[in-house]
Order: C-alpha cells, then sequence, then structure tokens
C-alpha cells in the first residue's frame, strides 16, 4: 500500500510547482480523490462491496441518524431538491428499505423511515465501508485519522455552504 505523506511533506504555496500554487494543487488533489472515489465507489470491501450507489447511501445514512422525516426535509438537509429526493428514494421503497407513511397528523404529507430490511443493509455497507478506511489508513496514526476526518468535514461543510448560496442567488466567488 502506498504511503501517505505526512502534513510536513506535502507542498506548500512556493514549493508547489512554478505557476500552481497550494490551491492548484488542493484541486488537483480534490480532483484525483473524486475520481479514485468513483473507481472504487469507496465501496467498501467483502460481499458488500460496490452494492450500494452514493445516493442510497446518503438517504439512508441519514433517515437512520435523523429518524423518520419528508421528502422536504430530508432534501432541505440534504442540500438537494425534492424531486431528486423523490426519485433516488423510489428504488429504495421498491426494495424495502424504506418505508413511505402518511404524516400522522396530515394524512396528505408523506413521511420515510427506515425500514428494519433498510438498517440492517446499511450496517452491512457501513461495516464494509469502516474496513476499507481501516486499509487505506493502515499506516496512519490514530491523530492523523482524525486530523483528517476534521479537515474533511470542515471542507465538506465549506463545499456545502458555497453551494448553497450560490444556489441561492448569493456570490459565487
Amino acid at each position: 500500500m502506498p504511503s501517505i505523506p505526512a502534513s510536513s511533506d506535502l507542498p506548500t504555496a512556493a514549493e508547489a510547482p512554478a505557476g500552481s500554487g497550494l490551491l492548484d494543487a488542493l484541486q488537483h488533489e480534490v480532483a484525483v480523490f473524486a475520481r479514485r472515489a468513483e473507481q472504487t465507489r469507496l465501496g467498501g470491501v467483502g460481499q458488500a462491496r460496490n452494492s450500494m450507489d452514493r445516493a442510497a447511501y446518503l438517504l439512508l445514512n441519514r433517515l437512520d441518524l435523523e429518524g423518520p422525516m419528508g421528502v422536504k426535509a430530508l432534501a432541505g438537509g440534504m442540500g438537494i431538491d425534492s424531486s431528486t429526493v423523490t426519485r433516488q428514494v423510489a428504488p429504495l421503497v421498491d426494495g424495502g428499505l424504506v418505508k413511505r407513511t402518511s404524516h400522522p397528523e396530515d394524512g396528505r404529507a408523506v413521511v420515510l423511515a427506515l425500514s428494519p430490511r433498510g438498517l440492517a443493509r446499511l450496517e452491512e455497507v457501513r461495516s464494509s465501508r469502516r474496513e476499507l478506511m481501516a486499509r487505506v489508513t493502515e499506516g496512519w496514526a490514530e491523530e492523523e485519522r482524525e486530523v483528517f476526518t476534521r479537515l474533511l468535514t470542515r471542507f465538506n461543510g465549506s463545499l456545502s455552504e458555497l453551494m448553497s448560496a450560490t444556489s441561492e442567488g448569493g456570490p459565487a466567488s
């Protein structure tokens, strides 16, 4: 397994190839990461490898962590529109991973909930993905894993905020 450079081994703006700068190095590494993630689909190892697409995983995970909710709330929490959630949830309902019920106070509204089958499937995929993350970061110190997780979480949050502001007509820069 290739070794991951320590943070002190990563290029600074002054050390990056001429004219590229640190931000160019960052955008390049994000592009490489996105390609690798798509190649493996971060699917894990064993039988669960590549067995659940990203959209299904994120939907099931949110329902597990936050409990039953309506399509609009689910869409808002994920930063996507309701029609996308409706389209992505349909095969999960058909596959018995998500239950669609009526809202207890407003029978016209739909509430989505993780089914027992969905929870079991989600746990299987999570376990497989944990194993993959353990293998990928095998030579890392626990502190490096924590720092990477914190920075990736921060990066994803910043990207989400930017995309949300951009989609709401805010500044794109």
